[in-house]
């Protein structure tokens, strides 16, 4: 080879050289870190430069926290952009796209994808909920996904799914979605699919994508068909205001009520300090009755309703509680409400309370309200505005065995009828209240122990009864002052121990007798019969002497631990004087002053039993001495099964009695029976519940409702039916209501029950 074609060999093999040279040794503007990894390539001129890879060895870029792999890329150094081509993958962070064809700026770490999909993970792993798991990770796809910041994105005609799998069980395509993998994914003129069959439009869908689940937007809503209400829609909308409280709003739209808006808000600011309420508004329309139907003409009529409570804790040890239940329209409630206790209750209520410790005082400052309905239509209104009480707890005085204390209260009681705007009656007045009491214990022996106390009271009323006409209130105060004597003895108690070595159930049992006796003396009282009689300790009757008698068995089991496993409580009380035993609050069917005359109170019995932690059961009844027979009667009790089974149970009955006063009105009788069992699957991928009341007094079922779910991988759905008759019930003139309830759930969104109690009152975010 002659030299000049060797020096033409070398110049040409220094120029392809020149050209190949590693691209790893190039720099990508925009990046801190960078790392360029191609099977090879070509520099075009100082700015342009094309990196060529394979399928099996692709072009590698790494910039930052971001990865991309494709078979060819054309990198623009000096505008910080690239674009990639053939099998592209983009990583950042957990958050993965395919495309066929990708144009990003290294600077802006902005870019857009052509034909493309991605993943995201939300949460470490599935969260199960009642209705549908919540999973992991999010599938989203469309024709051009543009990447607008570090985890924002747009998606030109795509769709989205939380079911990731080859097929699946729910998705959503849309024209236009925002997505921020970090917060939520909006989609606008949206259709939804279930198995790839269009189901819904929905103009607009939001979709959490939260870690902690309390991302702001809609939540799925509720259909409801019902008799009263026609068909229903209620669409919730979940405020997450801050880590420590959040708020929920909700429409309701009704065929044939109206419609109505809720709004709820719920705090939790520390242990000691939460809250909860809930307003909501209803505009009912005017109805008129159908052919054949049962409705009454109605006007349209507006109204609302208050439920909340509140514990806040204060500076200085002091804490604020508060709790309201009210409503303006008792009719309304019980024409619409699911829940049979809210339907039925003819009570309306609001209270709120101060209290703390001051040195040695304890002080609290209450005021209440409470609105009762009676079948008239009347309204008997009670409360206090304000209730002010001061005591000073027990103390030794010096090395003495004795213990010094006192309470003081000052009230202003509300008590009045009403029917409608205009007052039927007003018995309010203030009350003054002081009771130092004066305490010698006994407890030098275990099996006995005589608890001796000694107390004065002083009462002062700004309203008195007419000494000539006792059924007037007259504005003149009257005073009351007593002495109160005494002694609580307890025991002997007996004990004996049972041992049972190698029993299954336990290793010994207990069983302890424990007889009480409290004899207690009231001194007389001087014009006692002109006191106005509004509250329990208004009742108290002078130069009494009472005899408190009874005697608990108790069993004790013991394996790992001891634990009480049955129980029994007899109790009765001797009056001295026959008008104490019709006056004595402590007893069910003793409270009536036309009582028959007595010297005894009824015999209170009180069981309980409890052979496991899961079985458990109540039973309580009074036995009236006069006609020597049981005037009422309650039991309830509970039973689970690991964690698929549970159910619940109560009864209660208050006999009609001809001959007791008290028990003698017919319609004043009651025989009703609760029960309610839910059942699930082991992974909760299904379940049910079924509740009911009956009242035997009258022979017809108050209620019944059944619900179902059932859970998928990544959604599900939850029904309810419920049959209502309160027709029976005294001053409830609703005819019988049929409801049904259907909603669904998405990953990750959960159902809010509205405010009328549709799907059992569930709250699930």
């Amino acid at each position: 080879m002659s030299r000049l074609s060797l020096i033409l060999l070398l110049c040409v093999l220094c120029e392809w050289l020149a050209a190949a040279t590693p691209a790893n040794a190039q720099t990508v503007s925009g990046c801190k870190r960078d790392l360029l990894e191609p099977l090879s390539s070509i520099q075009h001129d100082g700015n342009h430069i094309s990196l060529i890879g394979t399928r099996d060895a692709p072009v590698k870029i790494e910039c930052d926290d971001v990865q991309l792999f494709a078979n060819t890329v054309e990198l623009y150094r000096a505008d910080g952009r690239f674009v990639a081509t053939g099998d592209v993958v983009f990583v950042s962070g957990v958050n993965r796209i395919s495309a066929e064809r990708l144009e990003f700026n290294t600077k802006t770490k902005t870019g857009t994808f052509y034909t493309a999909s991605g993943t995201t993970v939300i949460r470490d792993k599935a969260q199960p909920g009642p209705y549908g798991a919540q999973e992991p990770n999010a599938y989203f796809w469309g024709e051009e996904l543009h990447k607008l910041g570090p985890s924002k994105y747009r998606i030109v005609k795509g769709g989205f799914t939380a079911c990731v799998q080859p097929t699946p069980r729910w998705e959503i395509a849309s024209g236009s979605i925002t997505l921020n993998l970090d917060d939520y994914a909006l989609l606008r003129n949206s259709v939804f699919k279930v198995k790839g069959v269009p189901l819904l439009y929905l103009p607009m869908f939001y979709y959490p994508m939260d870690e902690d689940d309390r991302s702001t937007g809609f939540i799925m809503p509720i259909y409801g068909t019902d008799t009263l209400r026609g068909q229903s829609i209620s669409v919730p909308f979940f405020w997450a205001i801050g880590r420590s409280h959040d708020a929920t709003f909700t429409g309701d739209w009704y065929s044939k009520a109206g419609r109505a808006v809720t709004g709820e808000y719920r705090y939790l600011l520390a242990p000691g300090s939460s809250g909860n309420a809930t307003f909501n508004l209803l505009n009912e329309r005017e109805v008129t009755p159908e052919d054949g139907g049962s409705q009454a003409p109605r006007p349209a009529k507006r109204s609302y309703n208050i439920i909340g409570s509140l514990v806040q804790a204060l500076p200085h040890g002091f804490r604020a509680q508060g709790s309201a239940n009210y409503f303006t329209s008792l009719e309304t409630r019980q024409r619409y409400q699911q829940d049979v206790f809210q339907a039925t209750t003819r009570t309306r209520n609001f209270d709120g309370s101060l209290s703390g410790n001051w040195k040695e005082l304890v002080i609290s400052a209450r005021a209440d309200r409470r609105d009762y309905f009676d079948t008239a239509n009347t309204l008997t209104r009670t409360g206090s505005l304000p209730r002010i009480t001061v005591s000073r707890g027990e103390r030794a005085i010096g090395a003495l065995p004795l213990y010094f204390g006192a309470t003081g209260e000052y009230v202003s009681i509300v008590r009045s009828t009403r029917a409608g705007e205009v007052e039927l009656t007003n018995q309010g007045l203030s009350r003054f209240d002081v009771n130092p009491t004066l305490r010698v214990p006994f407890t030098r022996w275990q099996f006995l122990t005589i608890n001796s106390a000694v107390s004065w009271r002083g009462t002062y009323w700004t309203e008195s009864l007419d000494p000539l006409r006792p059924e007037e209130q007259i504005p003149t105060g009257i005073g009351r002052q007593y002495f109160d004597f005494q002694s609580r003895i307890t025991g002997p108690v007996f004990t004996r121990i049972f041992n049972t070595p190698g029993g299954g159930f336990a290793e010994k049992y207990k069983h302890v007798v424990e007889p009480r006796l409290t004899i207690q003396r009231t001194s007389s009282i001087d014009d006692e019969n002109r006191i106005v009689r509004l509250e329990s300790g208004d009742y108290i009757v002078g130069g009494v002497t009472r005899f408190i008698y009874g005697v608990s068995n108790r069993l004790y089991a013991k394996k790992q631990a001891s634990r009480e496993i049955a129980s029994l409580n007899v109790s009765q009380t001797y009056y001295s004087k026959e008008k104490a035993a019709a006056l004595d609050p402590n007893y069910q069917s003793s409270f009536n002053e036309n009582s028959k005359e007595t010297n005894f109170s009824a015999v209170a019995v009180a069981a309980r039993v409890s052979p496991t932690e899961r079985i458990g059961a109540e039973f309580r009844t009074e036995w009236d001495p006069t006609e020597h027979t049981l005037t009422s009667l309650s039991t309830s009790g509970s039973m689970r099964a690991g964690e698929w089974l549970d159910v619940t149970g109560s009864w209660s009955r208050r006999r009609f009695i001809p001959n007791l006063p008290g028990f003698d009105n017919p319609g004043a009788a009651t025989h009703t029976l609760g029960a309610g069992t839910r059942v699930r699957s082991r992974s909760n991928r299904f379940g049910g519940s079924y509740s009911l009341d009956y009242d035997f007094q009258h022979d017809y079922l108050i209620q019944q409702s059944f619900q179902w779910y059932y859970n998928a991988q990544c959604c599900g759905v939850v029904m309810e039916w419920q049959g209502m008759n309160t027709q029976g019930i005294p001053g409830i003139a609703v005819p019988h209501i049929r409801r049904f309830n259907i909603s669904f759930s998405l990953a990750g969104i959960g159902t809010f029950s509205n405010f009328l109690g549709a799907l059992a009152g569930q709250q699930q975010r």
